[in-house]
Order: C-alpha cells, then structure tokens, then sequence
C-alpha cells in the first residue's frame, strides 16, 4: 500500500514543473459577472423586465470580456513558457 505523503509530493512536482500566471483581472470579471447576473435575476423576479434585459445584455459583456482576458493571458504567456 502506498502511503498518502508520495501522492501530495506527485502533485507538488507537478504543479511545480507546470508554471502557472495568475492574472488578477480574471476572478474579478467573474465577480463582476455573478454580481450581473445576480442583480438581473432579481429584477426580473421583481418585475422589472426591461432593467433585467439590460442587466443580461451587461453579463454577456463582461462575461465575454472575462473568456478575451482568459484566452489573451493563455497566448501570451503560452509562448514565452
């Protein structure tokens, strides 16, 4: 039986030869996209249907916006890693 220690130190190499780029503008879009999207949903249980319209138009935006910055952040750091 394997013990429990060598599968953490497998994952620790791994994610140590794996260099990852953390870009702080991509928790924030999805923030921003769940705060949209929470505050069109009740909108629209409220009644308010054009503002609701609105606010789903705004998620796409900014959920769009978010997947750019995710795709833009891959390609660039792609090619120098």
């Amino acid at each position: 039986m394997e013990k429990m220690g060598t599968a953490d130190q497998d994952f620790d190499e791994f994610f140590a030869q794996k260099k990852r780029v953390k870009n702080p503008l991509i928790p924030i879009g999805a923030l921003m996209t769940a705060g949209v999207l929470t505050a069109g949903l009740i909108s629209f249980r409220q009644g308010n249907s054009q503002l609701g319209q609105k606010l789903m138009r705004a998620r796409v935006v900014v959920q769009g916006a978010t997947v750019a910055l995710m795709v833009g952040t891959a390609y660039y750091y792609g090619e120098k890693f």
